[in-house]
């Protein structure tokens, strides 16, 4: 029993860490404490998870009470340890922007521990209710955040569109679950697998029905296209630290559920999806594309640009449904490097809203290398890592993924997403074309040392490393590291 609550101590100390803060909100605590005991109960939690990594074997947290509700293994500890990673990055590098903005307080930190804690739930969960559950803890705190600033007619408004539509596909899962019920009498994943694997297509249409329901979910959660609607005015809408919480860290949530089932208990019928699957994945290229090129501000293109990202998750996605054994390893490292490419560029992009106080369009970035030469040379690396050129971890990302796509016989499909690569050049070199070619009327900036800046310059750093320094200092995991530890976490899933 000891050696399960040390098991289950990651997760206490982030909703631990929660309730404190919801008991320090109305305190005369300074937002930057506040801020600093967040970090402080996710330190102590990420701590905890890389104690315990490894060192189980496949198990059930508290099986005589839960059942096999919530499952231990090394796939899940790898998620909580980005999830935690994400969230502590989130709160230190927003640190300048909290303390310049004055609608944030202390309810904010403890929404972000909620929905930390509803995405660890996420990724444990064995069990389809249990799934649903963390899924709107998670989907609740987020909405909560996205309309923090209530002021702000934009961010209300965002706030709105993205729980009436969350809540829609929400009440998709839960439709699903229901008939998963009906065909197989539960919901446990295991008598799922179980179910799925005693019976063929023809003889399980129910649960093919329910299962697709929850697929258009994940759909939604990653902005896939149609269902992406949302995702451009809420991703402008919120105010940054959030947007780079939902662009990085709540996507990886998603796919951690994705996964789990596609990979182990919709296994044997994944290739019913697998047209369907590619049918989405080419309007999500495309659809991202179109909407990425057509945006004048940045963080708008950034939105838009996400939801191609979520295009090449897809391809592996449905690689996997064709045989591709790199597929499942390929989606867990391009998480890891769209994850540090974007959370740095909407890092820079918090630091310059936290002093300017306004949404930067292209134009405004016109002379920035001459204003802010390190900026822009970190800003330049994030947006080469995110269009895939060749030294960054994002082009490895890709290479991977249209490797999967190659090794599962779809050719169509792994031209289709170079092509969308090479039109992503377009948007993210139209803005080192603006910082670099361009004029500047002001003066050079003092580049300021604080957490900030150098967590953002530790990222860019991590993106060159990714592309270059697989081999090059023995004992620091390069991108081969973080492939080997994908493919040992997936083979730890049952």
């Amino acid at each position: 029993m000891i050696e399960q609550f040390l098991y289950a101590s990651p997760m206490a100390t982030v909703v631990l860490g929660a309730l404190v803060l919801m008991l320090l909100a109305n305190s005369t605590l300074t937002l930057s404490r506040l801020n600093l005991i967040a970090v402080s109960f996710l330190g102590l939690s990420l701590i905890l998870q890389f104690s315990l990594y490894g060192d189980k074997s496949t198990a059930f947290l508290f099986e005589t009470i839960f059942g096999d509700t919530f499952i231990l293994d090394d796939f899940a500890s790898i998620f909580d340890m980005m999830f935690t990673a994400g969230a502590m990055l989130t709160l230190l590098i927003n640190n300048d922007y909290f303390k310049s903005h004055t609608y944030f307080s202390g309810e904010y930190f403890a929404l972000m521990l909620f929905s930390l804690f509803g995405m660890m739930m996420l990724s444990h969960a064995h069990e389809l209710l249990t799934a649903f559950i963390a899924l709107e803890i998670a989907s609740l705190s987020v909405y909560a955040l996205v309309g923090y600033h209530k002021s702000n007619k934009v961010s209300s408004e965002a706030m709105m569109k993205y729980i009436v539509l969350g809540s829609m596909t929400g009440a998709f899962f839960m439709l699903g679950t229901a008939l998963i019920y009906g065909s197989v009498g539960s919901t446990s994943l295991t008598e799922i697998a179980n179910y799925v694997n005693g019976n063929s297509l023809d003889n399980i249409p129910m649960l093919i029905i329910g299962a697709t329901f929850i697929m258009l979910t994940i759909l939604f959660k990653i902005g896939a296209v149609p269902f992406h609607s949302w995702v451009v005015d809420v991703y402008h809408g919120a105010p940054y630290p959030i947007t780079m919480y939902m662009a990085s860290t709540f996507k990886i949530a998603v796919f951690a559920i994705a996964l789990r089932l596609y990979l182990v208990d919709f296994a044997p019928i994944n290739s019913f999806w697998t047209e369907l699957l590619q049918a989405v994945t080419i309007l999500t290229l495309f659809g991202g594309s179109w909407l990425a090129i057509n945006q004048s501000l940045v963080k708008r293109m950034l939105a838009g640009s996400s939801i191609v990202h979520s295009g090449y998750l897809l391809i592996a996605l449905s690689s996997i449904g064709l045989g591709s054994k790199v597929a499942a390893p390929a989606i867990m490292f391009y998480l890891i490097a769209y994850f540090i490419s974007a959370a740095g560029a909407f890092g820079i992009l918090s630091f310059i809203d936290s002093q300017s106080k306004r949404q930067m369009k292209y134009e405004d970035f016109k002379g920035f290398a001459q204003r802010r030469p390190y900026m822009a040379l970190m800003m330049s690396i994030f947006m080469l890592s995110l269009a895939g050129f060749p030294s960054t971890i994002g082009f490895l990302g890709k290479f991977y993924i249209f490797t999967s796509a190659i090794e599962s016989g779809q050719i169509l499909l792994a031209g289709l997403g170079i092509l969308t690569a090479f039109i992503s050049v377009y948007y993210y070199f139209k803005l080192i074309a603006m910082m670099y070619f361009y004029p500047s009327e002001e003066e050079q900036k003092v580049f300021p040392v604080n957490i900030s800046t150098i967590l953002i310059v530790m990222m860019a750093l991590i993106v060159v490393w990714g592309g270059i320094g697989t081999t090059l200092i023995p004992y620091i995991p390069g991108a081969d590291g973080f492939m080997e530890i994908a493919i040992e976490a997936m083979s730890s899933l049952r």
